[in-house]
């Protein structure tokens, strides 16, 4: 081909290709087409925190409140055989009947459970810085087998009424619970008799034995209540509470105190 043909034939190619760009779109390359571009990295000012995801409320820190309320036991059960508010008469007898106490102890030898002793204790000491007489013990607890032999001595020996209204049938007796004690003072005379609450001890012990947890269990002017003659020799443990509000009250008897019925004679 010649010369001149070549140069047309150049310039034909040329133009032709140049033509056919304006209508072909690019193609992408592949390293376009390979994978896109990482979006860029925020910097550390373009950071926000995510918002919490919503959930259950966080915990309160914990904070100071009043103790549940519990329902408590009765201060006082006057049917329980060693609870020391228990109220033994004619008509209300020990549960069991055999009753024993499981904390005896002995003062000067003579034995009652430990709650009474250790208040006759103080009771003697106050007797005593008083001027008021050196105080004995005469008779504590009593089991139902001795209960048993006084209540029969008695009776064959007064007859039943004067007997019953003297000596408690077994199972019947406050001596059986340990918390009574008969006393006397040494040297006054009067001992287990009623001149006793004539005495100088009897007059502080009618007046003062409160303070000290015990009551003068069977007064005088009360056997239609009680059903027992006076008896100022007898004390009967029931704390210092009931002692003092039953004071407070003017109450001298535990049935009129507890709202209890009269216990004159036996049931049967």
């Amino acid at each position: 081909m010649s010369q001149p043909m070549r140069t047309k034939w150049k310039f034909f190619l040329t133009s032709l290709i140049a033509l056919g760009a304006l209508f072909i779109p690019s193609l992408p390359t592949f390293a376009e087409t390979a994978s896109p571009s990482p979006s860029p990295t925020p910097s550390a000012s373009q950071v926000v925190s995510p918002s919490p995801s919503p959930s259950a409320s966080p915990t309160p820190s914990p904070t100071a409140s009043a103790p549940p309320v519990i329902n408590p036991a009765p201060a006082f059960d006057i049917n329980k055989a060693s609870s020391q508010a228990v109220v033994v008469n004619k008509i209300r007898p020990l549960k069991p009947i055999t009753y024993k106490p499981r904390d005896l102890v002995y003062y000067n030898g003579v034995a009652l459970a430990r709650v009474t002793s250790d208040s006759l204790v103080k009771l003697a000491f106050g007797m005593k810085k008083a001027g008021a007489g050196t105080l004995r013990l005469n008779s504590g607890y009593r089991a139902y087998s001795t209960q048993s032999f006084i209540y029969k001595d008695r009776v064959a020996r007064l007859g039943l009424k004067a007997g019953e209204a003297l000596a408690a049938r077994p199972g019947y007796s406050e001596h059986q619970t340990g918390l009574a004690a008969d006393v006397s003072a040494v040297g006054q005379g009067c001992v287990i008799q009623v001149c006793f609450g004539s005495t100088k001890a009897g007059k502080w012990i009618a007046a003062n034995a409160w303070q000290y947890g015990f009551i003068v269990r069977y007064p005088n002017g009360k056997t239609p209540i009680t059903g027992y003659q006076y008896e100022p020799w007898h004390l009967r443990f029931v704390g210092i509470e009931i002692a003092t509000d039953m004071r407070a009250k003017k109450i001298s008897v535990l049935e009129t105190y507890w709202g209890l019925p009269a216990a004159p004679t036996y049931l049967y």
